[in-house]
């Protein structure tokens, strides 16, 4: 039993190397000086569906990017509500001179909604660089100059910003840090742009900067028509062209409020997770013995403890010296992406909540119709082309 205790602890504390290795290797915007007269026109891409909520905010700071030559072209994707409305009222504005508004046409078979919008949104564009961004985020007004820059200084053909997440609910605060701490913790970021090798790839969909000849000879989202999870294969397929990615943190940049509430967050990440794992079944199985080995099983070994009143190196010392590592992994990274502090403390709540959601996924990929999302079914999904 020591030896599984100390080999926990070890690989705690390797994922905590990791984490530190990450957050000195992901390293901000630059700043620019100068008039902002920059050569490459950008094309800002907005995909919108039932976005009523979020897309004033977000195209109105897409407007106001102390940038001087772009368009902001947003799509609505069939919405329900009154997200096109909303594109009208800001496109008869003065600032609402750079916005095109497109109707998105029918989903064609075998292709996921984003996908498809954002395949429409780039055969629209007239940009050298292509930046595809979510309905849900906002903008400061030098997020495009600096993203540029640092495209242009890291010489990559995509690049991806870690964004602000805005969380408002009790449920929001607890799960949605979980996509930074399973990011930081197990990928190495350096390698994402060092290496050429598929395996390291990393991309945020909530921006996601493009060379137009790179986003071309991968034929666009098309290479991802059918996968749920599309960043990340957009990296992939990027690599596997001979391109380079870049990732940078915007979160002094770039803000987004992922999801309103518990039945959002729900849905949302039901229909990403076991499309995340690849809609693999052992790394189904391999994501819930991690969750049960590394992060629930230690609070087991102190609650027996306690209940026999014994403090012995294997029962209490050694699960509660993990303990410690892993919520100082947590708090480490709230504290770098300005993550509410209290949500770090309550660490095995938030997994026994993951491995809930998880579950879901698989429940649904597997055994049902697929996730819902937005009033669309996403069945198993494809791994690029």
């Amino acid at each position: 039993m020591i030896f599984y205790q100390l080999f926990i602890l070890g690989s705690l504390l390797v994922f905590l190397g990791i984490v530190l290795k990450n957050l000195g290797d992901l390293p901000r915007l630059p700043f620019v000086s100068g008039d902002g007269s920059f050569v490459p026109k950008v094309s800002l891409l907005v995909p919108a569906r039932n976005e009523e909520l979020n897309i004033e905010a977000c195209v109105s700071s897409l407007l106001a990017q102390r940038y001087a030559d772009f368009e902001v072209i947003a799509l609505d994707d069939h919405s329900s509500d009154g997200t096109l409305d909303a594109l009208r009222r800001i496109a008869a504005t003065p600032s609402g001179a750079r916005l095109s508004i497109l109707e998105g046409r029918e989903l064609p078979a075998g292709w996921h909604g984003k996908a498809w919008a954002c395949q429409q949104l780039g055969e629209a564009a007239s940009g050298e660089l292509l930046l595809f961004t979510d309905a849900d985020t906002r903008h400061q007004p030098d997020a495009l100059p600096r993203a540029v820059e640092a495209m242009q200084r890291s010489g990559a053909g995509m690049l991806s910003l870690t964004p602000a997440q805005q969380m408002q609910s009790f449920w929001e605060k607890l799960i949605v840090p979980l996509v930074y701490h399973i990011l930081f913790s197990y990928l190495p970021i350096v390698m994402v742009s060092k290496s050429a090798s598929p395996a390291f790839c990393y991309a945020i969909g909530q921006f996601i900067l493009f060379r137009r000849e790179v986003y071309e000879r991968i034929g666009g989202h098309r290479s991802v028509c059918d996968n749920i999870v599309e960043d990340v294969w957009l990296c992939k397929a990027v690599k596997r062209s001979g391109g380079k990615v870049a990732a940078f943190n915007g979160a002094d940049v770039v803000s987004c409020r992922m999801y309103r509430g518990f039945g959002e967050l729900w849905q949302g990440f039901s229909k990403n997770l076991f499309a995340g794992l690849g809609n693999s079944v052992p790394g189904f199985v391999a994501l819930m013995a991690l969750v049960v080995l590394f992060y629930l099983a230690p609070y087991g070994f102190l609650a027996s403890s306690a209940l026999h009143g014994e403090r012995s190196l294997v029962s209490f010392w050694l699960p509660a010296a993990q303990i410690g590592v892993a919520l100082l992994i947590r708090i480490i990274i709230a504290l770098k992406f300005r993550q509410p502090l209290w949500s770090a403390l309550l660490h095995a709540l938030s997994q026994v909540m993951l491995m809930l959601i998880a579950f879901n996924s698989f429940r649904l990929t597997v055994f049902g119709k697929g996730p819902e999302w937005k009033g669309r079914n996403y069945p198993k999904s494809g791994q690029g082309r």
